[in-house]
């Protein structure tokens, strides 16, 4: 641990400390090893993710990682930070436009790597690029009147959104789990009855659970709710 309280490949991150490109197996880079490690869990998810996988992938041995990241965790730091596509720029003009292509562009990158969303949020966001994605969506409200507290509890509510969506998609198996919903319907039908469930018999018989609409319909219908508040809140705060 460094004299900033940060693991040295955090550093290394944020520019604050040479990056070690030359180690003991020539080519050998930290991109490199975190490019590694995101296509590892990319393709046989976070389970297998390991310090000895990560260095098979590279043909390299554990030990020769070590110089550059000292543990998973610090690994895991930076490839999630490395995960993200870059942060939109903000509308000039326009906080919901700016909001709206801000969340579509955390659950573009959140579907691209859904290993993301099973590593536990232990704090604050602290990388550079997770910093650049809070600095992108403070900046969408800046010309708004809300305050410091406001815009922050704004960015957390549409962020969780996001990750509540991404996740379920990733429970479910599919970006699109309304496609079971035909199903769902089937078995409901067999299970209930209108003297029991009148209200859910209502929403069944009105054949919403037959359709195979995509789960980016149900994405666009809640953040457009979230943002109704968000714009009343907006609007509070003018008077």
């Amino acid at each position: 641990m460094s004299s900033t309280g940060l693991p040295e490949s955090i550093e290394a991150a944020w520019g604050l400390r040479e990056r070690p490109n030359r180690g003991p197996k020539r080519g050998l880079t930290l991109e490199g090893i975190v490019a590694a490690g995101i296509a590892v869990a990319d393709r046989e998810g976070l389970p297998a993710l390991s310090m000895s996988r990560v260095a098979a992938e590279l043909g390299s041995s554990a030990m020769s990682l070590y110089r550059y990241i000292s543990a998973k965790d610090e690994l895991l730091a930076l490839m999630i930070d490395a995960a993200y596509h870059p942060a939109p720029e903000p509308i000039e003009g326009d906080w919901r436009e700016s909001l709206t292509k801000w969340a579509w562009a955390e659950l573009t990158a959140v579907r691209s790597h859904p290993w993301v969303l099973r590593v536990p949020i232990s704090g604050p966001p602290l990388m550079p690029n997770q910093l650049l994605w809070l600095e992108s969506g403070l900046r969408a409200l800046a010309h708004t009147p809300l305050g410091p507290g406001d815009k922050m509890s704004a960015i957390l509510l549409v962020t969780s959104y996001v990750r509540a969506v991404a996740t379920l998609a990733a429970d479910i198996g599919t970006e699109h789990p309304t496609e079971a919903m035909p199903d769902y319907s089937a078995m409901l039908r067999r299970l209930i009855t209108p003297e029991s469930y009148p209200e859910l018999t209502g929403i069944l018989e009105s054949g919403i659970f037959d359709q195979d609409d995509p789960i980016d319909d149900e994405f666009t219908f809640g953040l457009d709710r979230i943002l109704d508040g968000i714009e009343a809140l907006v609007d509070d705060r003018a008077k």
